[in-house]
């Protein structure tokens, strides 16, 4: 589906996805029904419905998602955020107040260390019950 193709949602509709049930989130004014991917996501759930229902480009970016993250985002697409709700582009860090983008980035700091921590907790389980057998 090119761009042009896509579906036009208001920003009012996507605030109506803001939980487990039905989980939207707008990223680079793409609108992604991530509502079936919650429990796969390797951040865990609360990552995403922290952002349901609104822009999540900023700490999409700051966590800096792989080429294979970014491929995946492809099979939620469901539309595009309609030009007068757009988002407004992201400021470069020199320019954007710090106080702001501390605390709106402060969990961002702690996903990477908290997915390596679950990924080792995972492997370390996975080798035990595999040497037990």
């Amino acid at each position: 589906m090119s761009q042009a193709d896509l579906k036009q949602f208001t920003l009012e509709e996507v605030k109506k996805h803001n939980d487990s049930r039905s989980c939207w989130i707008v990223i680079h004014d793409i609108v992604y029904d991530v509502t079936k991917f919650l429990e796969e996501h390797p951040g865990g759930e609360e990552v995403l419905l922290e952002q349901a229902g609104s822009f999540g480009t900023e700490p999409f970016e700051d966590v800096g998602h792989s080429t294979d993250a970014r491929e995946l985002m492809k099979d939620f697409v469901i539309g595009e955020i309609v030009d007068a709700d757009k988002e407004a582009p992201l400021k470069s860090s020199s320019t954007t107040h710090p106080s702001s983008s501390t605390s709106e980035s402060s969990w961002a700091s702690w996903l990477i260390p908290i997915t390596i921590a679950i990924a080792a907790a995972l492997v370390y389980r996975l080798v035990v019950s595999s040497n037990s057998s």
